[in-house]
């Protein structure tokens, strides 16, 4: 019998009693006052006069009229700068020792601060979503299991005295003592920098572990796993590991890769979804039956949405400064928003880069729709990449084919517009058939689209390629692994400079 397995269920279940859902607008309004008040003495909370918001009758309104809404580049170069030259007490109080890197899908890189107070935050979320594992019907033994956690190198770069890397490299660092014994891939190959030798080193002791839960990048996670079936001479990864159960996911949307990821398993796992971004732990997956995420409402992060329309989003997919923003208390169930976050790592009223909508308001539960800079809208059709994910996840279906990753943009074929789409296949399919099924599926599930394909918008075609060309254009123009995601939409400039790399790759 499992009995430490049983021991720790059943505290994950009594914790499970009393971390309950918080009230959310309550818990909201109590995480803006904390933030302001601890941050009132830096150099941001006097040039805004936190002071004075905390002692106005509507705190909410009084911030969100005081303060700016702050993109990237804006709140790096006046404030975050400052940061990394070594000054403390400029968005947050005290030192900041850590800095995120992120290279970002639709834009330069970014250097975000991450606090102390961020990485205990973090860890909060976390003990959140181990004590949900409470409302999946997992077995005792599976609480025995270890974790294998694969992320970016947590052997991080010094950068003026800050210590720098990803924010999964970063959080694997600093994961608590008691938590060791469960972690794989474990220190020394954590700290490996090059993917490729990460994955062989974890192949080679793959072994040695009774792995019951995943957690990562789907795309890399399915890499990993090929290569351990590889080397081992395995039909399918449960041969080595027979109690991985739990698939963590995140980052992307999990059902383009379903198909394929399910062929290395003898069954299927329990996915769950979570939503940690270089500038915090956001959101997460609380109960089954839904793929949908929870906002972490009490603990460091205080949210705000901008509803995504015409009026309020500028031609490059920024937030314009007079848009109109609103409360968790305003939010209506079906709508996109633009995110807006303020934290305990000094980020205020920041663009985070991504829209989402919510499933259900009483649950505080929400979906990534896309990103701001990523909705393909050059000939007004206004299509999400939830859309495009669901178009492809009908066409995996209808093909029977695995098709993971996908590009589009919308280009100037002679005077017309035309939307490309490149497609992963693990099988021949018929680009005409497919593009025109495609079609068919997005005018039939989108209005907007339906009316851009009777104007502007004149033609749709596809090319399938096999999924390595779209791994070595990740390699090569960013690097692999961690949070590295493929951009699923691109401007039409950028869009000509992958074609010119499948091209040299066809070769």
């Amino acid at each position: 019998m499992a009995i430490i397995g049983e021991l720790i269920k059943s505290a994950i279940d009594f914790t499970d009693k009393f971390i309950k859902n918080p009230e959310p607008l309550e818990s909201q309004q109590q995480v803006l006052n904390q933030l302001l008040s601890e941050a009132k003495d830096t150099a941001f909370g006097r040039h805004y006069q936190f002071e004075r918001i905390l002692n106005s009758a509507d705190v909410a309104k009084a911030f969100a009229e005081t303060v700016p809404v702050f993109d990237y580049d804006t709140l790096a170069k006046h404030w975050w700068q400052r940061v990394v030259d070594g000054e403390d007490d400029v968005t947050w109080p005290g030192q900041t020792h850590y800095l995120a890197l992120s290279s970002g899908t639709t834009s330069h890189s970014k250097t975000i601060p991450v606090t102390d107070d961020m990485l205990a935050a973090i860890r909060r979320s976390g003990m959140q979503q181990v004590a949900a594992l409470a409302n999946f019907d997992l077995p005792a033994e599976f609480f025995e299991k270890q974790i294998l956690m694969l992320g970016s190198s947590t052997n991080l770069k010094d950068i003026k005295g800050h210590l720098a890397g990803e924010i999964s490299g970063i959080s694997a660092s600093n994961i608590p003592f008691w938590f060791k014994g469960y972690y794989k891939p474990g220190k020394e190959i954590a700290s490996i920098s090059d993917f490729d030798q990460k994955i062989k080193e974890i192949a080679k002791q793959a072994p040695n572990w009774d792995i019951g839960s995943l957690s990562g990048i789907p795309a890399w996670i399915e890499l990993m796993l090929k290569e351990i079936i590889k080397q081992h001479n395995l039909k399918n990864i449960h041969e080595l590991w027979p109690n991985l159960a739990v698939y963590t996911t995140g980052g992307v949307a999990f059902d383009p890769y379903r198909r394929s990821f399910e062929k290395l398993l003898a069954h299927p796992l329990i996915y769950i979804d979570t939503y940690l971004a270089s500038e915090g732990f956001l959101a997460m997956q609380k109960r089954p039956n839904t793929s949908a995420m929870a906002l972490v409402v009490d603990n460091g992060i205080y949210f705000e949405f901008v509803p995504f329309e015409e009026k309020n989003i500028t031609s490059e997919g920024g937030v314009v400064p007079d848009a109109e923003v609103i409360t968790l208390a305003e939010v209506e169930e079906g709508k996109e928003y633009v995110l807006l976050i303020s934290t305990v790592s000094g980020a205020w009223r920041y663009v985070i880069g991504d829209t989402v909508t919510f499933t259900d308001v009483s649950r505080y539960e929400i979906k990534i729709t896309g990103r701001t800079k990523q909705f393909l809208n050059v000939a007004g059709s206004q299509l999400s990449v939830l859309q495009m994910n669901k178009a492809i996840e009908v066409m995996c279906e209808k093909y029977n084919a695995a098709m993971e990753e996908f590009i589009v943009a919308t280009i100037h074929r002679g005077d017309e517009l035309i939307d490309r789409w490149y497609i992963s296949a693990d099988k021949e399919v018929d680009n005409a058939a497919l593009a025109k099924d495609i079609d068919q599926h997005l005018k039939d599930n989108n209005k907007n689209y339906a009316v851009a394909r009777t104007r502007a918008l004149k033609d749709v075609e596809v090319v399938t390629l096999p999924v390595d060309v779209f791994h070595q254009w990740s390699e090569e123009n960013k690097k692999l692994g961690g949070q590295v995601k493929i951009p699923r939409v691109m401007k039409e400039e950028q869009f000509l400079e992958w074609e010119a790399f499948v091209k040299a790759h066809q070769h």
